[in-house]
């Protein structure tokens, strides 16, 4: 009788703790303003705008250089796409294209494009360069988790080209300007490779 009580007080105590963050989630700061939470993302694991921790992630880029791992991703232009995979063969999604670029160099990176927003050091967009990673939401822009990511090919004076791997209309691995439409999208850049 005892342990029941016990296990059922327990019960009632995980219950209350999970309405609690699911409240602390639903009145963040970003949520009651409105505002793109750009700036509330931090560099290191804390809270995302959703209300769950979103730990550091630290990228080893053992010196390669940026420019040698963009030239190797544009490569792979015309790779179809392909939800879930990081398998050339099969097709890529956003996060399965970055992947394989940073395997081909023996670099270990998340596979989830989520799983980016706290690695590498957040850069301005008009201060980006070749090699930096640039997040984006997912097709949901309500929450601002990212779901969407690939290398910036170039910054020529804030005119920004990004390649990767786009599932509009099944089309693949291509190069993209910074359009409204990915504008409206942007979450932050970040930078992995050593300065």
């Amino acid at each position: 009788m005892k342990f029941s009580v016990s296990v059922t007080v327990l019960i009632v105590f995980i219950l209350i703790q999970g309405c609690s963050a699911s409240r602390h989630a639903k009145s963040s700061p970003s949520m009651k303003t409105g505002k793109r939470p750009t700036e509330e993302l931090p560099a290191t694991g804390k809270v995302s705008p959703t209300g769950k921790l979103i730990p550091p992630r630290s990228i080893n880029t053992k010196n390669t250089d940026p420019v040698s791992v963009v030239d190797f991703a544009e490569t792979l232009i015309g790779t179809k796409y392909k939800y879930g995979s990081a398998i050339k063969e099969n097709g890529f999604d956003c996060s399965g294209f970055v992947t394989y670029v940073f395997n081909h160099f023996n670099i270990l990176v998340p596979r989830v494009s989520k799983d980016f927003t706290n690695a590498g050091t957040p850069v301005p967009l008009n201060k980006s360069r070749t090699g930096d990673l640039i997040l984006f939401t997912g097709t949901d822009t309500t929450g601002w988790i990212v779901g969407h990511m690939g290398f910036i090919t170039e910054n020529n004076n804030g005119k920004v080209r990004f390649i990767h791997a786009s599932s509009g209309k099944s089309i693949g691995v291509i190069i993209s300007e910074l359009s409204n439409y990915y504008a409206t999208r942007l979450v932050k850049v970040i930078r992995v490779f050593d300065e």
